[in-house]
């Protein structure tokens, strides 16, 4: 008798490494799909910078500035869009006025935030909004109303912990969402424009880094810059942008201009943002016309 062979069947080989319940947790967590993290975040620099410093004017103010975004951003999305938006961009827009903004008034808040959210509906092109809603804002209300509207300054001095605790936080969003290079480019630039700026100005290096340590900076490089909507799509471009704007926050900064930042983002990426979609109009093929008949 012969024996009778038979072929091994082949069974799918398990991932070495297969993610457990708790890795893939935390990468839920901190994925672009968790709308709330952001918010999370925001939340974390604001009970920082208030505990520690009080960077607040009043828990009032910052109420209206979240309240009157959440209900611009309702109010809105339902006219143009037909539905109900999620509040979270407005909350983080809110409560950026609500820590960017000092006035002893209650109305630089409230017009602020009306300004940031319909900025979103107004200047914008086709699904993508001009300018950063609260950078936007921010800008108009400093250069429309500079008497009654100042700006956050405060740093955090000595007290390391939250700094750090909000940079690993804000680094690991960013680094998920795919918007590190934006805060990094920046960042580097930064520190290396403070060195030429100490230079110039005779001021000592560590007062020109040092306000990259404040709240202030905090919502800059983590949401103002990075924002998905109004940075441009190339990430070579997105790093372009992030020196550019560090360039010339630098230059206004030796012309003392103390909201430089927000000017400078104001300014350079619009024009990038407009830049690019002037390129893509250019290259987008066009419908060939039927021909005539004789």
């Amino acid at each position: 008798m012969s024996a009778q062979m038979t072929s091994p069947v082949a069974t799918p080989l398990a991932p070495l490494h297969a993610p457990t319940t708790i890795q893939k947790r935390l990468l839920a967590f901190f994925g672009p799909e968790n709308r709330y993290l952001a918010p999370a975040l925001i939340t974390m620099i604001l009970l920082a910078g208030q505990f520690s410093f009080g960077i607040l004017e009043s828990y009032q103010k910052t109420g209206l500035a979240i309240l009157t975004a959440i209900a611009a951003e309702l109010t809105l999305g339902r006219i143009t869009f037909h539905k109900w938006l999620h509040p979270a961009s407005a909350y983080i827009t809110g409560i950026s006025v609500g820590i960017l903004v000092r006035s002893p008034a209650f109305w630089p808040y409230v017009l602020c935030s009306l300004i940031s959210i319909m900025s979103k509906y107004v200047l914008r092109i086709k699904d993508r909004h001009i300018w950063n809603p609260s950078n936007f804002g921010i800008c108009a209300l400093l250069l429309l109303a500079p008497q009654a509207v100042a700006g956050l300054s405060i740093q955090w001095g000595n007290n390391i912990w939250p700094m750090l605790v909000i940079w690993v936080l804000g680094s690991a969003i960013i680094w998920r969402v795919k918007r590190f290079n934006i805060t990094g480019t920046y960042v580097i630039s930064f520190i290396v424009f403070s060195f030429l700026r100490s230079w110039i100005t005779g001021h000592p290096w560590q007062a020109e880094i040092s306000p990259i340590t404040g709240p202030m900076y905090q919502l800059f490089i983590f949401f103002m810059i990075t924002d998905p909507k109004t940075t441009v799509r190339s990430r070579t471009g997105q790093s372009v942008v992030a020196f550019l704007v560090a360039l010339v926050e630098m230059v206004l900064r030796l012309f003392q201009s103390v909201y430089a930042p927000f000017y400078s983002l104001f300014l350079v990426g619009s024009a990038a943002f407009l830049l690019e979609r002037w390129q893509e109009s250019r290259h987008k093929p066009t419908k060939s016309l039927p021909a005539k008949a004789a």
